[in-house]
């Protein structure tokens, strides 16, 4: 476990994963073994969404990938490179071809292996600011490695009708469970804020978007996506992909209200 800490901030990271974020002993982050998720943060890339009716083939400009749900970086470890009292940075790297072990096979998936057919490197950086906790993602890889990216986060609730605050929208989180497996859209939204028992502000940089999702009342999802899957079908889910033409970064900040 590496734990970070600043003032009335405190969090814990496994293995790259960010499994707790209290302020002031609150916890925010969904916990392990609760139900709804079994997880508690992840990234989806290089593609979000499923892609099971695609017969879990991706059109990329090499021709065709195998890709699983929401891709292929779960399946990598990461790696912590370096640890402060504030800030960790956890790193996963990808050879081109190489093949990943399919956690989802063969219950879920008909696809034993997953390979991408570009180079990357994915860094991951955790740091407690006076203004909140930030997550930054870098990418580098190959020229032209088209890619979509999306933070999964999954935040814990406490009251009974917590909403979701996008600009003048107001999102109930029946709104959420009603959209079901396919999370709920919300679009050219830089910045949501979460109210429940306290008060979360999620702002990005990069994005450009979100989805929201849960399946239970005592936890919600809110994802900051490059690109929505859901707009297309699956064998046109290319269609999202933006391109890498040089190292970029995207960013995520949680902030909470006090008092």
């Amino acid at each position: 476990m590496t734990k970070l800490a600043l003032g009335e901030q405190a969090v814990g990271i496994e293995n790259g994963e960010l499994v707790s974020y209290t302020v002031s002993g609150h916890e925010f982050i969904h916990q392990k073994g609760s139900p709804g998720w079994g997880s508690s943060d992840t990234e989806m890339f290089p593609i979000i969404g499923p892609v099971n009716e695609a017969n879990f083939m991706v059109q990329v400009n090499k021709g065709q990938a195998i890709q699983d749900q929401h891709g292929l970086l779960r399946q990598i470890p990461y790696q912590l490179e370096s640890a402060t009292t504030t800030k960790a940075i956890f790193v996963k790297e990808y050879t081109a071809m190489k093949p990943i072990e399919n956690n989802k096979y063969p219950e879920k998936s008909s696809r034993k292996y997953l390979v991408w057919p570009y180079t990357f490197k994915f860094i991951k950086t955790v740091q407690l600011t006076a203004a909140g906790l930030v997550i930054d993602f870098l990418i580098d890889g190959d020229k032209d490695m088209p890619y979509m990216l999306g933070y999964h986060p999954a935040f814990k609730l406490y009251t009974d009708n917590p909403t979701i605050v996008a600009g003048a929208k107001e999102i109930t989180l029946e709104e959420v469970l009603a959209v079901g497996s396919r999370a709920l859209e919300v679009e050219d939204c830089t910045q949501i804020t979460l109210r429940d028992k306290k008060e979360l502000t999620i702002e990005t940089k990069g994005f450009g978007n979100f989805m929201c999702w849960t399946e239970v009342k005592n936890m919600v999802c809110i994802e900051p996506i490059t690109f929505y899957p859901y707009r297309v079908s699956q064998d046109k889910l290319h269609q999202g992909f933006e391109h890498l033409n040089e190292p970029v970064t995207f960013s995520v900040k949680l902030s909470v209200q006090q008092g």
